[in-house]
């Protein structure tokens, strides 16, 4: 049976010392939460650090032996790899970097050395614990480098990959030395999840301009493999907040004040981690904007402000305390009397009880980060309105959990005046209104909670996998290239038809680069000599060009897509072909190419085509959706055709094409061993004009009427390398 192998930095259990003795304290996180309500029937082991450093080895034999009887399987790092890997390159890097806060960046090679020291630690953990038909799902942004570690290991291995956090846009991530490293580490998982589609649209972004990688509706093709990279909002455990299981004994102190105070004034509560992305001091110099605007308010509302400590140790977050303790010291010093606070502040953490009561009794919820990668506090307090139906929820725009939450007030964090009325509004909202807007909300979370979440996750990478292994059935394996082989060897008479660009030869930015090399003349010059071999070269390329660099070995050819071919030695076309149409058509082009420099044109004798190999790729696409309907409307009566290529557009006389060329020399003679092989689109005519007998090979893994993939140029010349031998 299959299994999960999860892995995250931190395991669902934390161990601390206490009297010499290791005591484990369980996670009620909503990952840990997910995580468990997998699919039951699937066997889950989790890997991760347990929280504490452990030397001896007696005590990590003893953690390993606890652990395992959940399924936990511990790594143990140091107290120099949590510094410098977890407080260094993780926070104090890509946390910063990535909520595009890179004014807090600290670009430092020893952090950089120990984030890829700690994720080789997991991978020497993961690795042994791994069987073939594992789906493994790393998690977050401390172990980006470990799916490529995985790879390595396991090429054929299902891996996902989940990011919690933002992805900055691609002028944000290309400022960091490491980019290319950790995009490496990424893609080496076959899915990859965010929380938005603007984090997945950042992410494609920066795979293309970085490391070259073009998607297809969210695909990439990264070496043999298809990467699927997708939306996965994480939701909560709507119930556990909708309907909490609380008995008396949970009622504390402070659980009767907060019922108190409530039954006294409306409450607007504010509840986050200590943290530079959270937008704690714009938020609390709002609502003192709203107290010295709206004295009608006064002694009526008050902000319960609470701050969950974190990293106090570090600067910038013990500055950022500082501010806060100053700008609400502030207002209350001002507006504050003997009985009325205007924010009730806490530097502390609640209990669940404490926490449910407040979002239960609060009239409305101010969450305003600056950046945030969902904001699960904001659908906590949705959910606990379930009773009820009374509350309003202001939420920042730049909290991932807007694009799911639309009925909430969402405001610019950094606009004073726009949250000071957001409150207002919130405040004077009616009833039924309230009601309208959190029933909405409400339907949303419970159908997509946290464990919908992390099913859908596993689903999908579950059918990529499926996908994976049938695309890998077409892929031309050892044993069919030697079927393949000996059916060559063995044939009395052979047709082979080959396209140049993007199968004999890589694409390049400019065209004309690509003159064919000595090992690629080796091959076809000994093709082409082989007896009882017909050889053919099929291209969109034309013909002065094919002759320059391959007359000379005496093969046959198709150039133009097959308005011109080559049988004997001598060129031909089709009657009727006409290239009175072009200066029609060049005039368009031309246009095209003033407004996008870069791009260029290149004419041939019956075709003409516009190339954008050197300009960004989305200006290029967008061009073409510009001008299609232009050219379609310019060719619809001059019998043409328009075809769309690898970053070129293509016109060309209508009916004529590599298929219907190729039908010559197949309608010339009876072969008993036929070979195609052609990359793009203009090849699929040459493929379905070939009888069912023939071999024929898509480069590529796009969908085809090919029977076989090979995945490169390098696969092609390896396999007309054995043809030869």
């Amino acid at each position: 049976m299959s299994r999960i192998v999860i892995i995250s930095n931190r395991l669902p259990v934390t161990i601390k010392k206490e009297h010499n003795s290791l005591i484990y304290y369980p996670s009620a996180g909503g990952l840990a939460t997910g995580l468990n309500s997998l699919d039951s029937s699937l066997d889950k082991i989790w890997i991760g650090w347990p929280g504490q450093e452990i030397q001896e080895e007696q005590e990590q034999k003893a953690v390993q032996e606890d652990l395992k009887k959940s399924g936990l399987i511990p790594v143990f790092l140091t107290n120099e790899d949590t510094e410098l890997y977890y407080e260094g390159f993780s926070n104090k890097v890509v946390w910063p970097h990535f909520h595009y806060f890179t004014q807090y960046t600290t670009y430092r090679d020893d952090y950089w050395e120990a984030y890829q020291r700690v994720n080789r630690k997991f991978a020497d953990v993961v690795i042994p614990q791994l069987r073939d038909d594992d789906l493994v799902w790393v998690h977050d942004y401390q172990l980006m480098l470990l799916p490529a570690m995985i790879r390595a290991a396991f090429p054929k291995i299902s891996i996902g990959f989940f990011l919690h956090i933002p992805f900055p846009s691609y002028e944000i991530f290309r400022i960091l030395p490491w980019r290319e490293a950790i995009l490496d580490g990424l893609l080496g998982a076959d899915q990859i999840g965010f929380h938005t589609f603007n984090y997945m649209r950042h992410f494609l972004s920066a795979a293309y301009r970085i490391s070259g990688y073009e998607h297809n509706f969210g695909k990439l093709k990264v070496g043999n493999r298809l990467v699927n990279v997708d939306v996965f909002p994480m939701g909560i455990d709507y119930e556990t907040y909708a309907h909490p299981k609380l008995d008396d004994s949970t009622i504390t102190e402070d659980v009767k004040y907060i019922e108190t105070l409530a039954k006294d004034r409306r409450l607007i509560i504010s509840i986050d981690r200590l943290d530079y992305t959270k937008g704690i001091p714009q938020r609390v110099k709002a609502f003192a904007q709203f107290v010295r605007n709206h004295p009608e308010y006064h002694r009526k509302v008050s902000l319960v402000m609470i701050v969950v400590p974190s990293r106090a140790n570090v600067d910038q977050y013990k500055e950022l305390k500082q501010e806060i303790d100053t700008v609400a010291g502030e207002l209350n010093s001002t507006y504050g009397s003997f009985v009325w606070t205007p924010i009730k502040y806490f530097y502390r953490s609640l209990n669940f009880r404490e926490l449910t009561t407040l979002y239960r009794l609060a009239d409305v919820a101010m969450i305003t980060p600056l950046r945030d990668g969902m904001n699960l506090v904001a659908k906590e307090y949705i959910a606990s309105k379930e009773d009820n139906k009374q509350g309003v929820l202001i939420l920042s725009e730049m909290a991932g959990a807007s694009n799911e939450l639309l009925e909430a007030i969402l405001i610019n964090p950094q606009d004073m005046n726009e949250i000071e009325a957001a409150l207002v509004e919130a405040l004077e909202m009616p009833l039924e209104e309230q009601r309208t807007r959190l029933e909405s909300m409400q339907e949303k979370l419970k159908k997509y909670d946290v464990r919908h979440w992390a099913n859908t996750f596993m689903n999908e990478q579950r059918k990529l996998m499926e996908s994976q292994l049938i695309t890998q059935t077409n892929i031309l394996n050892e044993a069919e290239q030697g079927k393949l082989i000996a059916a060559y060897k063995n044939a009395k008479k052979r047709l082979i038809v080959l396209d140049y660009d993007g199968t004999l030869m890589n694409f390049d930015p400019d065209p004309q680069a690509v003159v064919p090399d000595e090992a690629l003349l080796h091959i076809l010059t000994t093709l082409q000599n082989t007896e009882n071999n017909k050889l053919i070269v099929s291209s969109g390329r034309d013909r002065e060009t094919l002759q320059t660099w391959l007359g000379a070995i005496g093969m046959d050819f198709a150039a133009e897509h097959g308005v011109w071919m080559k049988r004997g030695g001598n060129w031909k076309k089709p009657a009727g072909i006409t290239a009175a149409w072009k200066p029609q058509i060049r005039t368009v082009l031309e246009n095209l190419v003033e407004r996008t420099p870069g791009s260029f044109i290149e004419e041939k004798q019956y075709s003409i085509a516009w190339h954008y190999r050197r300009i960004d790729k989305d200006l290029g696409e967008k061009r073409v959706r510009e001008f299609r309907d232009v050219l379609r409307y310019l060719t619809a009566n001059l019998d043409l055709q328009v075809l769309e290529g690898n970053k070129v557009v293509e016109i060309k006389n209508a009916g004529v094409n590599k298929g219907k060329a190729i039908l010559n020399w197949l309608n010339d003679d009876e072969y008993d061993f036929i070979l195609a092989i052609g990359d793009d689109h203009t090849d699929e005519d040459t493929f379905r004009a070939m009888p069912e007998t023939a071999y024929t090979i898509k480069v590529g893994l796009a969908k085809t009427d090919a029977h076989y993939n090979l995945l490169s140029v390098e696969q092609v010349r390896e396999m007309l390398e054995k043809l030869i031998a």
